[in-house]
């Protein structure tokens, strides 16, 4: 199958990529066992993102296998995944020091309750676009 960047215009034609699309589904698998066991379990669902051991392996191997996925419509999925894993991190760690001020406990909720709520939105859109070879809506690298 050939791919297409986001404006439908053909790209990286005869590249075989089963097996770039499939290390995606295994990211986003290992991203979701993370995020659903954070919230089926006692931790919570940023820390079983950020901190789980799935999550680990899947930034492990997005970075590792990242080369083989520049260039097609999969990238994206790359950076999409990246940057989900990166602003999460960023997000609770803001969420950390306003918890820390005591005054700013409120809104250190709020935010966590938001981030866990959006991380569970990335992965499940991300993973249903890949699922439908679109790809994710993000700036370009």
């Amino acid at each position: 199958m050939a791919d297409y960047d986001d404006k439908g215009e053909l790209i990286a034609t005869g590249r075989d990529i089963g097996g770039t699309k499939a290390w995606c589904h295994v990211m986003y698998a290992l991203h979701a066992v993370s995020a659903f066991g954070g919230l089926l379990g006692s931790a919570t669902i940023i820390y079983g993102f950020l901190f789980g051991w799935p999550s680990i392996v899947a930034v492990i191997i997005n970075y590792v296998t990242r080369d083989n996925a520049r260039g097609t419509w999969l990238d994206s999925h790359w950076r999409w995944q990246l940057r989900t894993f990166w602003y999460a991190a960023a997000w609770a760690a803001g969420g950390v020091v306003l918890f820390l001020t005591f005054i700013g406990i409120p809104l250190a909720l709020v935010i966590w309750g938001v981030l866990s709520l959006w991380l569970l939105y990335r992965v499940v859109r991300g993973w249903i676009a890949l699922s439908g070879d679109r790809a994710m809506p993000v700036p370009a690298a």
